[in-house]
């Protein structure tokens, strides 16, 4: 059921994605924000009731509730598991941001193209030449696939072979938006968690995003070029995280960057864009709009060509290569799962 739960809500996703500042949404945020203000007294050991109150009780929430709608009936049960990934997995949560500025580089306006950079991830992009926009259109984008897709459907398909139902879609997404959020909300006095509950969550983040990283990159290598993939990923993965300031959590993103760099052949990492705090952040879902927690200082770039438009049209056939692939292994998995 696993592969029906997870196509039904990708296709529910591409008809109707989720408005921005939808009340889930806004739900998880108040109780992230509850958690730190209530539970972070600075220490490391309540750093993590802090973080197991945000994140692992909204996964045990979703586990009771799938049992419960699985005594009742299969396809209640099955339903809830869709209507939870329809809010932790999709596309369009960032896609937006990728197509218009492909289509404002396309049509040759660099300004306008600099001007959706800036707002997709609140930097200052008003002086970067038009390879350097491509090269962080590219970098944020796969990642934010990995996070918005591939990451959450790995923690689904595992965690819902045990019998968990969805509860790892919400794990992985719970994670990594803590992770973000906290950091980022430290910037405004009296608003962010301490440096104790900062380093649990980026820790534990690092740690739950540790081997769907690599299935991402794995998944990148097979469906593009596998042996620069691999190459790529064996030696360039540090160059991401040099001067890191979340330095596991980096080393994993490290991993996708340089296995996509090999992948479709583009050169990728160098002077990263230095995060803004913006006045206002409006944050959709769990979004990709915040300054992320792995805005890399100054790093080495990878071999490979010059980022160029057409490169942005090969990380989509790249991304949704990846898709069909997961998708495919996973239809395996249920079938076998069925006639066993």
């Amino acid at each position: 059921m696993s592969f029906f739960a997870v196509l039904f809500a990708l296709i529910l996703e591409q008809a109707r994605p989720l408005a921005r500042g939808n009340w889930v949404h806004v739900g998880f945020r108040g109780w992230a924000r509850w958690a730190s203000r209530n539970l972070d007294t600075g220490k490391p050991h309540h750093g993590w009731i802090a973080w197991t109150a945000a994140v692992a009780v909204p996964a045990l929430v979703t586990l009771l509730v799938h049992w419960l709608l699985l005594r009742v009936s299969v396809l209640l049960a099955f339903a809830w598991s869709v209507a939870i990934l329809y809010v932790t997995l999709g596309f369009r949560q960032f896609s937006h941001y990728f197509t218009d500025i492909r289509d404002a580089l396309d049509d040759g306006d660099e300004a306008t193209a600099r001007e959706l950079l800036a707002q997709w991830r609140n930097v200052d992009a008003s002086e970067l030449p038009r390879s350097e926009i491509v090269r962080h259109v590219i970098e944020y984008s796969v990642l934010a696939a990995h996070r918005h897709v591939f990451g959450v459907l790995g923690w689904f398909s595992v965690l819902a072979a045990l019998g968990l139902g969805p509860a790892g879609a919400v794990l992985y997404r719970m994670s990594e938006f803590v992770a973000r959020y906290w950091v980022h909300k430290s910037k405004f006095p009296g608003e962010g968690a301490s440096p104790a509950l900062q380093g649990v969550a980026t820790r534990a983040w690092g740690m739950i995003d540790f081997v769907p990283a690599r299935a991402t990159a794995l998944g990148f290598a097979v469906v593009g070029s596998f042996e620069d993939a691999i190459d790529s990923w064996r030696h360039y993965t540090q160059r991401f995280a040099a001067n890191a300031p979340a330095a596991s959590e980096n080393r994993n993103d490290g991993v996708i960057l340089a296995a996509t760099s090999g992948a479709v052949n583009v050169r990728l990492g160098g002077e990263a864009l230095k995060a803004a705090v913006p006045a206002d952040v409006a944050l959709q879902g769990f979004p990709a709009g915040e300054p992320e927690a792995d805005d890399r200082a100054s790093t080495e770039s990878t071999p490979g060509r010059a980022p160029e438009v057409s490169h942005l049209r090969s990380i989509v056939g790249l991304v949704w290569r990846s898709v069909v692939l997961w998708m495919a292994l996973l239809a395996l998995l249920t079938l076998a799962r069925l006639l066993g």
